[in-house]
């Protein structure tokens, strides 16, 4: 996530061994992510330096107490506990993702663009793959053909 200059770049890069095999790609950042980012980071800069953890962000952003990186799991882990202490149903560390993919392909047109690029920022090989992650409304349907 950091640029040639080490500041807090403008895209996230996920490589094929960290998304699954072959669906490396570059994601532009939001941009008030990238402002939360700069921030922890000057928050994170201002502590003093320990010796057992590396400096951010040569370290990875969640960690725990006994390690600098953290595994996948842990954080699936993470995700199933809160959601259950939260009482939500049928929520996993996936619902982010599928949110993600609803929300785009319902703004998509508003930048200029098409489903293509939703499947493209997801990373799926195929658009039928993406549509099993958009979720439809039927409040939204009726608006729809209401304005037609």
């Amino acid at each position: 996530m950091l640029n040639s200059g080490g500041e807090i770049g403008d895209h996230i890069e996920l490589t094929d061994r960290t998304s699954k095999g072959r669906s490396g790609r570059i994601i532009p950042m939001n941009r008030d992510l990238q402002k939360a980012l700069e921030s922890l980071r000057s928050v994170c800069s201002a502590r003093p330096a320990r010796r057992d953890v590396a400096p951010f962000p040569e370290r990875a952003f969640i960690c725990t107490e006994r390690s600098d990186s953290t595994a996948a799991q842990v954080i699936v882990n993470m995700f199933h506990h809160w959601y259950r202490d939260l009482g939500f149903v049928g929520a996993s560390s996936h619902s982010g993702r599928r949110t993600f993919i609803t929300n785009a392909a319902k703004k998509v047109v508003q930048a200029g663009g098409s489903l293509r690029d939703v499947q493209e920022l997801a990373g799926h090989s195929c658009l039928s793959m993406t549509q099993r992650y958009i979720e439809s409304d039927n409040m939204v349907k009726r608006k729809l053909v209401d304005m037609i």
